[in-house]
């Protein structure tokens, strides 16, 4: 008789953004004349850089020639793309890495969900609240938790770091015993930004109390407040407990195109049982060597175009583009009297509720009112209660109308 993981059974109804797409789909059926702007999910609007499909074409007819055809590549990453992240995204920030410390992926979603697959299975782990669901949800399936308390909005096992105003929505090092912590800076979904005086006192805490940090900097493209690093590797001794993780979706525009990486530094070790340290660089190629075949040929190549001159400048443009959505959602809401965090050194505002009103009821509100859609952040939490993400990658146009749309509801007198 087959058996079900029941992991999966201790989640609560649908993942966030498909019970988002599922209200909308269900109210434009019920309206289909509605003009529905779409400020949710992350999505991006703006299309690929010229240099990337220029570089894509060019791969694509490398792979129409015998002499030019590609089959299985490395499951590490092709070489001239470790390269390039090592030369674009490290050096120039005077961090030095090993070639073979870098594995290219197809998305951080898919390597921020696997990574604990190189930790205990009786690991104990931390997340901020709110936090993005794969860290939490992926932990769940894999066993790593206990059961959901439907009254909390809480996971047993799990240790939950408030992020709330007082703390400017920034995670404090945990007091509890951890084994590894997920940290994504710039947040999402709250758009804050920690320091570097900040980010050291989270290294110093990972190496007094043993515990891994797993920092997503996808956002890291968007920071524009010079004391905010780009990399955790900006911060002395931090290969030691830390590994990044960074995507192209939202500096290049692979959301559908799908392309990541991951560094682990060989200096980053766990233990086992007996106390014998391990190193985790070799468990993860292990890990990607056994159920990864390697990002498509093409797409590697055009992710290498994104660090040239021409792709810098086209893609860094986007990026622009969208921080001025951003800075157009924060200021607008602002002027409306909403209270609004975020939107400086991310494309996401983080906005609270008026009189008090649940996430969902505002959404529900927006969504039929305006004919907006946001994020309700009580599903990135229980300390996202209260609040709405939106996002910035919508278009110009859209963006300027949907902040209108929402004023124009005259919600807060």
């Amino acid at each position: 008789m087959a058996h079900v993981n029941e992991n999966y059974l201790k989640l609560p109804g649908n993942y966030l953004f498909a019970t988002i797409a599922k209200k909308v789909a269900a109210y434009s059926k019920a309206h289909p004349d509605a003009d529905i702007i779409r400020l949710g999910i992350g999505d991006v609007t703006r299309p690929l850089a010229p240099a990337i499909i220029e570089a894509m074409h060019k791969a694509v007819d490398e792979m129409g020639k015998a002499e030019t055809f590609r089959g299985y590549g490395p499951e590490q990453g092709y070489d001239f793309l470790r390269q390039a992240i090592i030369d674009g995204d490290y050096k120039t920030r005077g961090i030095d890495l090993e070639l073979d410390e870098v594995f290219v992926g197809d998305g951080s979603k898919t390597d921020v969900a696997c990574i604990q697959e190189i930790f205990g299975s009786d690991l104990t782990f931390a997340v901020a609240d709110p936090v993005y669901p794969v860290y939490l949800d992926s932990n769940v399936m894999c066993g790593h938790t206990g059961l959901y308390n439907a009254s909390t909005g809480r996971y047993a096992g799990v240790v939950y770091l408030p992020c709330t105003p007082e703390n400017g929505f920034k995670a404090q090092p945990p007091t509890e015993n951890v084994d590894i912590v997920y940290l994504c800076n710039p947040s999402n979904p709250t758009g804050t930004a920690m320091s570097k005086e900040e980010l050291e006192n989270w290294v110093r805490a990972a190496k007094e109390n043993n515990f891994v940090i797993i920092y997503d900097s996808a956002y890291e493209t968007y920071i524009t407040e010079p004391d905010v690093p780009h990399s955790i590797f900006e911060v002395e001794g931090a290969k030691d407990v830390a590994i990044e993780l960074r995507s192209y979706s939202k500096c290049a525009g692979f959301t559908g195109t799908r392309c990541s990486y991951v560094v682990v530094p060989h200096a980053c070790k766990a233990y086992k049982a007996d106390g014998t340290a391990v190193e985790l660089n070799p468990l993860w190629n292990r890990r990607q060597c056994t159920f990864f075949n390697g990002t498509p040929y093409v797409v590697q190549r055009a992710a290498e175009a994104y660090y040239s001159p021409e792709g810098q400048k086209q893609c860094l443009a986007d990026v622009d583009y969208y921080m001025e959505n951003a800075h157009i959602i924060r200021d607008g809401l602002t002027e409306a009297g909403y209270t609004v965090y975020g939107a400086t050194n991310s494309p996401y505002a983080w906005v609270q509720t008026p009189n008090g009103m649940k996430s969902w009821d505002f959404f529900d509100l927006l969504l039929e009112k305006a004919h907006v859609v946001t994020t309700p952040g009580s599903g990135f939490g229980p300390h996202g209660e209260g609040y709405l993400r939106l996002t910035a990658f919508g278009t110009r146009e859209n963006t300027i109308a949907a902040v209108k749309r929402i004023a124009d509801l005259h919600i807060i007198k």
